[in-house]
């Protein structure tokens, strides 16, 4: 082994280490270019930005092929459906004189010209009679009407839904009539701002004890704010040419805020040290550039393969949120190795000011750092490698296994929290028209020339087990296509009405359809995600394929090891499946549920653990990475395996700990959100995260590796010879920079 020279000692070479010293150079140059970058986008979105609005296709599936004929055959019936639901006290009935009248007034309400379609603001078309046999309940304390509106309602006319809202609940409280909502029309849209704003307060928390200094701390946020501006920018940019969904900001803002920190908090500690070790501010800046800055450009990088498998799916929606999902990442990456850079050069030993109080500063030179707690933590796995592998591996295997306990599905809107008004209205419909009234199922019959079918399958699904009842077939005018609406007995998220969506389509709809040459299809919301969860698994091989296969070739080529790619990519979904097993046992089993806000379970939505997976396996493997490369780091300069283990967790351990802590602490901020699917991303997340830097990047890789000695640098040499030579840790020259002396500069050390 060649004698180990300590970072400071070696300069690094390369294109990225030649830009990184460009960046540094010309910081000026920089800030104004980004400054214009900035510029450039909002003026982007004011010319050719658009709105986010919810579109959800599954090509091929039975459910797509019912949805275009509807659209195409019933017109007149597209726009979105507003349920207007009433219910008196307790015990008491609805069609009393005054409750009667106080409604008959909000209905007459709604069809005034008030509240009539114009061509800029979306209105109601008809309003349905809440007192007909069909809409008012049995006991007569509930009672429905649907609302038709003139179109389909995207966000933009929000303002319309509440406004009819408003003036149904004035006009019938009064009377001692609650009025509640649902339906397609009512989807308030996701609250951003308090979330974001408690992963700040976290991310600053957890800075400030890194750090130590006001300055420092303040870096990482700027930098995560100004990525996450930009990534919203770019995001409406999108929008105004393709369909963005609306959940897709969420996601942003979620990943943007937790890697800008990250990423920024790696390079500032680099920076730092650089500093602390004697280097000059221009040589410092650069230095954490081609070095940290590499680190994160193979993150970066990671994420963006994840990410990109998702189009292996062929759902588009699902392709579009991990598009969303790796723009913050893709900025943060951008951001962090030029802007970064440039700040960080003008700030120089200025970074170290404004101390907190009663916080000791933290001398990131190599000596101080070997006595850290990290250090010493580093030092113990290792010196116990193999008894610490063993029980840390059964203990993660054993969280995993819980996954299998995972049924995906739809969750209902009764899963939702109850400060919801669609939940309340969920509520009051299965009470007054029992629990599959909430999930009707259609059937969707294309006639051809077999004009009996429609009521072939009508009489078959009459007497079929698990249903509640089944309407007559409704024919467009053309006579050309039927609709059979179906009431479960069981609500859209029961497994019951699973078994009923496949009866319907592998028995009664063949039998009834057999010998003539019409086609039916089963639609509704437990169809739409049965089918994305068969597209979902049917794809599923070529997905990991594709993403482990990619990501494997990369830290292959990154720390020429296939030893050490493979160990990244098992581990990786090892922490993946605790997050799913910890996600199961809490919303769908119902342990500690509460804690989400949400009180009562539910399966998995079928489309949040492929994006999950996705989102998981890039954001976790960039602790592998951040870990690894100063490990790498060490070994090519020097020191055997064992060494350069504990030298690289007492380098960046606190930082990997520090930026788990920080991430983690995001994503669990967005459990407080009102809506089920956030806290299902967030919960998942933050889990997972924490389990991988904590247990499996802190614990379980440096037992393994200490256990595999030199054995963990096993590289073939046929690909060795087929890989780039392009690897995590720069090329470094014997050259060292200029050195400032041992001793920080006055101006460094004053303050």
């Amino acid at each position: 082994m060649a004698e180990r020279r300590a970072a400071h000692e070696r300069l690094a070479t390369g294109a990225l280490a030649r830009w990184a010293r460009a960046c540094a150079t010309h910081p000026w140059r920089v800030v104004g270019g980004w400054i214009g970058i900035v510029v450039l986008l909002i003026v982007l979105v004011a010319t050719v930005g658009g709105s986010l609005k919810d579109q959800f296709e599954i090509p091929g599936s039975d459910t797509q092929k019912a949805t275009d004929l509807i659209e195409k055959e019933f017109a007149s019936e597209q726009g979105g459906v507003l349920n207007l639901v009433f219910a008196a006290p307790p015990g008491q009935r609805l069609d009393t004189p005054e409750r009667k009248a106080a409604i008959e007034k909000a209905i007459a309400r709604l069809k005034s010209p008030e509240f009539k379609p114009t061509k800029d603001k979306a209105g109601i078309e008809s309003v349905g009679d809440p007192f007909d046999k069909d809409t008012f309940s049995d006991d007569g304390r509930i009672a429905y009407a649907e609302a038709q509106f003139d179109r389909v309602i995207y966000s933009k006319d929000r303002a319309a839904v509440v406004a009819v809202e408003d003036e149904v609940r004035q006009t019938v409280e009064p009377a001692g009539v609650e009025a509640e909502f649902n339906g397609d029309a009512e989807f308030p849209p996701i609250e951003q701002g308090t979330q974001e704003l408690l992963g700040l307060l976290a991310a600053l928390v957890v800075l400030l004890v890194v750090f130590r200094t006001a300055v420092a701390t303040t870096i990482p946020i700027a930098l995560a704010l100004t990525a996450l501006l930009s990534a919203f920018l770019l995001l409406f940019i999108l929008a105004g040419l393709t369909d963005i969904n609306t959940i897709t900001p969420l996601l942003v803002s979620m990943i943007g805020l937790g890697v800008g920190i990250d990423y920024s908090l790696f390079i500032v500690t680099r920076f730092r040290q650089f500093l602390h070790e004697g280097l000059s501010p221009l040589d410092a800046a650069a230095e954490a550039g081609a070095s940290a800055g590499r680190a994160v450009l193979f993150a970066g990088v990671t994420v963006a393969i994840s990410v990109s498998g998702l189009a292996f799916f062929g759902l588009d929606f699902i392709t579009k949120l991990g598009i969303g999902s790796a723009l913050g990442v893709l900025t943060t990456v951008l951001i962090a190795n030029s802007l970064l850079l440039a700040v960080l050069r003008l700030l120089g030993h200025k970074v170290d000011r404004l101390k907190v109080p009663f916080l000791r500063r933290i001398d990131d030179a190599e000596a101080a750092r070997e006595k850290t707690p990290i250090a010493r933590w580093g030092r113990f796995v290792t010196a116990h490698a193999r008894a610490v592998f063993v029980v840390t591996l059964l203990v993660v295997v054993a969280l995993a296994s819980t996954s299998l306990l995972v049924r995906l599905g739809a969750a209902d809107q009764g899963t939702q929290p109850t400060a919801q008004t669609s939940r309340r209205a969920y509520d009051l419909l299965a009470e007054g028209f029992g629990a599959g009234f909430n999930g009707p199922i259609p059937i969707v019959v294309d006639v051809n020339d077999d004009p009996q079918a429609p009521d072939k399958i009508y009489e078959r699904v009459q007497a079929l087990p698990g249903v509640a009842s089944v309407g007559e077939p409704q024919l467009n005018d053309e006579k050309t296509v039927a609709i059979v609406f179906v009431t479960p007995d069981s609500a859209p998220q029961d497994e019951a009405t699973d078994k009923l969506v496949d009866r319907l389509r592998n028995d009664v709809i063949p039998a009834a359809t057999a010998g003539g040459d019409s086609v039916a299809y089963v639609s509704g919301l437990t169809a739409a995600f049965k089918d994305i969860a068969q597209r979902i698994m049917d794809r599923l091989p070529l997905f990991l394929l594709y993403i482990v296969g990619v990501t494997f070739l990369v830290l292959a080529m990154a720390f020429r090891s296939i030893v050490i790619s493979l160990t990244a990519a098992i581990t990786t979904i090892l922490s993946a499946f605790v997050g799913f097993g910890v996600l199961t046992l809490v919303v769908q089993e119902g342990h500690l549920l509460s804690l989400t806000g949400l009180d009562r379970t539910g399966p998995i939505e079928t489309f949040v653990p492929p994006i999950a997976f996705a989102i998981l396996f890039g954001l976790s493997m960039d602790y592998m990475v951040f870990l690894m490369s100063r490990i790498r780091e060490e070994h090519v300069n020097g020191l055997r395996c064992r060494e350069a283990v504990e030298h690289g967790i007492a380098a960046i351990g606190r930082v990997v700990v520090a930026a788990a802590l920080i991430m983690g602490t995001v994503f669990a901020a967005f459990i407080l959100t009102a809506d089920r699917i956030p806290k299902e991303f967030g919960l998942l997340l933050a889990v997972a995260i924490l389990t991988d830097a904590l247990i499996v990047r802190m614990t379980l890789v440096p037992a393994f590796l200490t256990l595999l000695g030199e054995k963990a640098w096993y590289m073939p040499r046929w690909l060795d010879r087929i890989l780039p030579d392009v690897t995590i840790e720069p090329p470094h020259d014997r050259e060292a920079p200029p050195r400032l002396g041992t001793e920080r500069p006055a101006e460094a050390t004053s303050r």
